[in-house]
């Protein structure tokens, strides 16, 4: 056990509260004042009825998606049939501006036409803007004038980038005027508790620590959007940003390129709780490996779980599968089981849970199991909780933020993804290979998953880096691939399970509407489709199985009826590609 390690300790004074104090004084009075702020709703209003007693006329408006925040606080419900929208195109990041729109098309609905136009824009610290046209139902147009402020800065692997910022427009009763980025505390939070991390002194030798803990506290509270899973978050978006910022830095100090899924820091744990009418504060921290019992929800059937399974359940229900036990360990010392179930068809290895916060796959691994060992000539080995490290810090985590994606459980213990891990090891990886050498497995299907709404990084340039294909939802798709030789059967698998797939209606409809608001503001969508189903389909000649099936479902921080559409999309999934599997021709 890691003794406790305090790297930094700090409160920070809330932007809003500064902003009140500056000028609510006899000087201010009768003035103008504009700020651009990383807060909620509630506080920006309480600041300007403030400031109105001290005669000051205050907007305090949202430094975070300020277009999305525009038309839900000043055009509300206003009947519409028309809106167009150009919006800033800087050469480093041409659509990033449309995707921090994301989800209008789907607040506006169908019966709204939007239309977008680019406009090219300088890289510069500024406020840009988008200009709105808004038709209304009587055929009038209004135009509006919104500003997004952003800054160009370097970030922590020394890569330039433009990121939104807070910002000050002042104007006096005596015409004097003050326009300037404002640092505000969401930033200054940010900044220190990277630089504690990055002042730090590190060894060389891999890992660097057992957990690095970043406990954070926000006043700021979530807002749920009228569009599927989607709500706005700056808790979340913090979280995202400190764990991937953080990530990278050390890639970027071990001479890895970023986004390396090798490197081994440690376990990067960042905890961002809200609390009302709280100081914004940090603590970071060195500890040891966190081995209490996470939250245990309550038990459910398995075709009726709406929510992810406890660990016991989990364990419970592998135990009933299979005759013979497979397993490894995790870093902290967490079993790593799979069951091996023997028979004459062909071999068919089945995983979930190489990135923990991905959770249908493990309900629709059991649930397939449980269907499949019901065959009599049934040959499998079933998975389905690869990371327990990274499952115990997501049920840890969702305890307190249920509906936030937490990232930081994607990966092990050591902060590596389990996929990169050498091969004869000892840890979560060797299941596999111990999985494919006991039954001969040709075809390993790989459940996984992905953000059910967007994912952001407000502070280091807003769209994931390394993963921008992954920033807002597209509907559920396949991945499958095949070392050299196999394409023809690669192909004829994919083929057999996407015809399955499109008779749950469900599902296509699904697939339809996610699609239609991703090419709204992300362009279309560029993979193969059939049948409303995505797909890629290409060669690897380094997976451990002739045939690799991915499955890709948008479930991270769904729940209900959600969640239970998710599970069996990926039960239907395996079941199809099994039975696809045996019929296949051999090279």
């Amino acid at each position: 056990m890691t003794q406790t390690q305090i790297l930094l300790k700090q409160t920070f004074e809330r932007s809003v509260n500064a902003l009140v104090a500056e000028y609510s004084g006899p000087t201010a009075r009768d003035g103008s004042l504009e700020a651009w702020v990383f807060d909620d709703l509630k506080s920006r209003r309480d600041a300007e009825r403030e400031l109105a007693r001290h005669g000051v006329r205050a907007r305090f408006r949202s430094a975070y998606k300020p277009l999305v925040h525009f038309f839900l606080e000043e055009v509300g419900n206003q009947p519409l049939t028309a809106v167009t929208i150009l919006y800033p195109s800087p050469a480093m990041s041409p659509r990033r501006f449309l995707l921090e729109a994301y989800p209008l098309a789907g607040l506006l609905g169908d019966e709204v036409t939007l239309t977008w136009e680019p406009v090219a824009a300088e890289e510069a610290t500024t406020r840009y803007s988008y200009e709105v046209h808004l038709t209304h139902a009587d055929g009038v147009v209004a135009k509006h004038s919104v500003a997004a402020p952003n800054r160009m800065h370097r970030d922590h692997v020394d890569t330039l980038q433009l990121s939104p910022c807070g910002w000050v427009s002042w104007c006096s009763v005596a015409g004097e005027r003050h326009d300037a980025p404002l640092r505000t505390d969401y930033e200054q939070l940010f900044e220190s508790a990277m630089s504690a991390v990055i002042g730090s002194e590190w060894q060389d030798e891999q890992p660097l620590f057992e957990e690095l803990n970043l406990r954070v506290i926000l006043p700021s509270q979530d807002m749920p959007l009228a569009h599927g899973a989607e709500h706005i978050s700056l808790a979340e978006g913090l979280h995202e940003d400190l764990y991937f910022s953080l990530l990278e830095y050390f890639q970027y100090r071990a001479g890895l390129p970023l986004g390396d899924r090798s490197v081994q820091p440690g376990q990067i744990v960042p905890e961002v709780l809200t609390r009302p009418d709280a100081l914004p504060s940090v603590i970071v921290t060195l500890q040891g490996l966190h081995m209490s019992a996470s939250p245990v929800p309550p038990s459910a059937p398995l075709d009726r779980a709406d929510r992810p399974l406890g660990e016991s359940q989990i364990r419970g229900i592998l135990d009933a599968l299979g005759q013979r036990t497979l397993s490894s360990y995790s870093r902290s010392g967490r079993s790593v089981v799979a069951r091996y179930r023997p028979g004459s068809d062909r071999a068919v290895l089945i995983s979930a849970a190489q990135h923990a916060n991905e959770t249908s796959g493990i309900v629709g691994a059991l649930r397939a199991a449980v269907e499949l060992n019901a065959l009599p000539n049934a040959h499998f080995v079933i998975s389905p909780l690869e990371n327990p490290d990274g499952y115990h810090l997501r049920q840890r985590l969702a305890a307190e933020q249920p509906e936030h994606m937490h990232h930081a459980a994607r990966y092990t213990a050591f902060g590596s993804d389990l996929q990169a891990q050498p091969l004869g090891g000892s840890f979560e990886h060797a299941i596999r290979e111990r999985a494919i050498e006991c039954s001969g497995a040709g075809l390993h299907v790989n459940l996984h998953g992905y953000p059910a709404h967007e994912w952001t990084r407000p502070l280091t340039g807003y769209v994931p880096r390394g993963f921008e294909m992954w920033t807002i939802p597209k509907g559920f798709f396949l991945i499958v691939r095949y070392r050299e030789g196999w394409q023809r059967q690669a192909q004829r698998l994919l083929e057999g399970i996407i015809r399955d797939l499109a008779n749950i209606s469900a599902l296509i409809a699904f697939n339809r509407r996610q699609s239609a608001i991703f090419e709204a503001h992300a362009g279309e969508l560029d993979f193969c489709i059939m049948h409303d189903i995505p797909y890629l389909l290409m060669q690897d000649d380094t997976q451990l199985t002739p045939l690799m099936l991915i499955t890709e479902y948008p479930d991270e921080t769904v729940y209900g009826d959600a969640f239970m559409l998710a599970h069996e999309v990926q039960r239907a999934t395996v079941v199809s590609a099994y039975t696809h599997y045996q019929q296949l021709e051999p090279t």
